[in-house]
């Protein structure tokens, strides 16, 4: 089980360190690839004109850009709300960059009250990600739009 309240101390303090995106999504990329057990990619990609672009990860190589709508990750953004994903090859439209992944957790990420990035977890193990899950990784989104700065 992961002790998200540590995850989000130790963020908390990259957050108060540095909070431009770039080096605190670095960050934040490697703390949940450490601490989240039965994950095979973790990172964010940033909404530039209405595109996702690949942001700071931890995994194989991803796919660069991601179009308005497309994925779990597009349709995270457009829905403005968390995607989980129980067996992501039963996802209209989803995007298989690894194909080891099975399951897979989207969290859109706003600042201002408009949609500027997306955090994205993936496993290779069907419904690997449940509500405890769901709510940790919600509270490790809320720091971080806390928290960054995109300019």
């Amino acid at each position: 089980m992961t002790d998200y309240r540590l995850l989000l101390e130790q963020l908390e303090s990259f957050c108060r360190a540095e909070p431009f995106y770039v080096p605190l999504f670095a960050n934040a990329s490697a703390l949940l690839w450490q601490a989240l057990p039965e994950i095979n990619w973790a990172g964010f990609y940033i909404l530039r004109d209405d595109t996702l672009v690949l942001g700071p990860f931890q995994g194989k190589p991803a796919c660069i850009r991601i179009g308005p709508g497309r994925g779990v990750c597009g349709a995270a953004v457009r829905d403005g709300r968390v995607l989980r994903v129980a067996d992501v090859h039963v996802f209209p439209g989803h995007i298989a960059c690894d194909s080891a992944s099975n399951a897979e957790i989207v969290l859109p990420l706003c600042h201002g009250g408009a949609p500027k990035a997306v955090l994205d977890l993936d496993s290779p193990v069907m419904n690997r990600f449940d509500e405890a899950d769901e709510a940790g990784l919600c509270a490790f989104a809320a720091m971080l739009e806390q928290y960054a700065v995109y300019e």
